[in-house]
């Protein structure tokens, strides 16, 4: 498959990672406030080696986490797309999708919007049957994004992270999911 490169909707650009994106985002990585609903904040060298292992998902997958840009400023803002679940999971294999936003551009609806325009990708572009999303249980503003795009949550789903020891509190993890016929109804609802 033919990587999908690019997405647009009506204020961000969906695209590929340039060299010059790495700045921003380690800066983002690094933020606590961005980082407070995972492990720990990322360094310089793990915010890069993140961007080679999303690089490598286009590569493979033809699709995967794209960088945001706003129109208006050409701001580099954080990524939002679509991964394969790469962890044992009964609800796997499944794609999910994700998001990371600079603390500034909170509050906007950026998100919600590149992730609406990454589950049409999903649907209308890829063929998938359904996406899948996750988070820590306490991550309840991720939770409104899913539910602002039309996710359910599946209470039978909800799992603890295999790659979270037992006593970390952010192991506890809550499922949502959308599948096609979801998103159809979304969009002529």
């Amino acid at each position: 498959m033919k990587p999908i490169l690019e997405l647009e909707s009506a204020r961000l650009l969906l695209r590929q990672w340039g060299d010059d994106d790495l700045r921003e985002f380690a800066t983002l990585c690094a933020d606590p406030q961005v980082m407070r609903y995972f492990p720990a904040p990322l360094s310089r060298v793990e915010s890069a080696a993140l961007i080679g292992r999303i690089r490598g998902h286009f590569a493979e997958y033809g699709f995967g986490l794209w960088a945001l840009e706003r129109k208006d400023s050409g701001a580099f803002i954080g990524f939002t797309g679509l991964m394969n679940v790469n962890f044992n999971a009964p609800f796997a294999p499944a794609v999910e999708i994700g998001w990371r936003l600079a603390r500034r551009h909170w509050g906007l609806g950026f998100a919600s919007e590149a992730a609406w325009t990454s589950l049409r990708c999903a649907f209308a572009q890829l063929g998938l049957n359904e996406v899948v999303s996750f988070t820590t249980r306490n991550n309840l503003p991720s939770q409104k994004v899913m539910q602002a795009i039309g996710m359910q949550r599946d209470l039978a789903g909800d799992f603890e992270h295999p790659r979270l020891t037992a006593d970390d509190p952010l192991r506890a993890h809550v499922l949502y999911r959308i599948n096609r016929a979801q998103w159809l109804e979304t969009l002529h609802g």
